[in-house]
């Protein structure tokens, strides 16, 4: 249900195969390629797969961190939502997909850590998009 809905969505922005796939309310302002994110979902089982969507407490806690100015930079936040989004990653999956997506072997722990992280920014991006924050400067693409 959820690939069909981002399907939409791809098609509802004008998208096509060959433009990089984004997910609801992601600007592609933090991460540069989505495209691990969206094998790892077609690749997951459903109960693994729906750990690795954004929830509503996702949201919830990012506007606590900010309202709390609990980080001071955008590194800290990623890093802190990396943090919260590891459990919810299926090592064996995200070690497969990644291997297969670069041709090359990944450690299961770093694979994990990558897609926990490309949630993280794919929070931040929404977060921006709902008004929840607002990036200043130079980002940096993931």
């Amino acid at each position: 249900m959820y690939l069909e809905m981002w399907e939409a969505y791809i098609v509802r922005k004008g998208g096509s195969e060959d433009r990089k796939r984004l997910p609801p309310f992601a600007t592609g302002q933090i991460v540069a390629d989505y495209e691990p994110l969206f094998r790892y979902w077609e690749a997951a089982p459903q109960q693994v797969r729906e750990k690795a969507m954004l929830s509503n407490d996702d949201f919830e806690f990012l506007r606590r961190v900010v309202d709390e100015g609990r980080v001071s930079n955008l590194g800290e936040l990623m890093d802190m939502l990396e943090e919260r989004f590891l459990e919810r990653i299926d090592v064996d999956v995200a070690r497969r997909v990644l291997s297969e997506y670069y041709g090359v072997p990944f450690d299961p722990e770093y694979a994990r850590r990558r897609l926990a992280r490309l949630l993280a920014g794919w929070l931040i991006e929404a977060g921006t998009t709902w008004k929840i924050l607002s990036l200043r400067g130079q980002l940096p693409h993931d």
